[in-house]
């Protein structure tokens, strides 16, 4: 299989491969709901994403196979000045590529379609129980420099 990953934006039919990234670590796993073909809620999330301008989702391609994705989402705010941040969601590299490069080639992809998109700021949140991850961040240039809080409405 051919080692290099490529980029592109993510169609209906990667839906399936993304959502097992997603579910593809002990996390992941709780909060995804598995099968052979993708419930419809995440069809319907998809094609929310796609028509929205604002939304991304990106996928990385090895030898034909979805082996990666991240989410970007642009937003417009009144704080910094009238920044436009963009947010990653949803970072996953396939577990056996983990440690290749491959995450790191995935982040920077997303940082230039931001940047190429009016972005100023690049913002993520992850996990606390991920701390492998956060350090890949940092070393990427990251910094704790908020603390995230949420309140589930479900």
């Amino acid at each position: 299989m051919d080692a290099t990953i490529t980029f592109r934006e993510a169609r209906r039919d990667d839906v399936g491969a993304v959502v097992a990234l997603l579910a593809d670590d002990a996390l992941g796993a709780t909060r995804e709901i598995g099968g052979a073909e993708p419930a419809a809620v995440y069809v319907a999330a998809f094609d929310a994403i796609d028509a929205d301008m604002n939304n991304t989702l990106l996928v990385g391609e090895r030898g034909g196979e979805v082996v990666a994705c991240v989410q970007v989402t642009l937003s417009a705010s009144l704080t910094r000045s009238g920044a436009t941040r963009a947010t990653l969601e949803g970072v996953r590299v396939r577990g056996d590529l983990r440690g290749s490069g491959a995450g790191e080639a995935l982040v920077r992809e997303a940082i230039a379609l931001a940047r190429e998109r009016g972005a100023s700021i690049v913002q993520l949140t992850s996990d606390k129980r991920r701390p492998d991850a956060i350090r890949f961040y940092e070393r990427l240039g990251f910094e704790a420099s908020h603390e995230g809080l949420k309140l589930s409405l479900t």
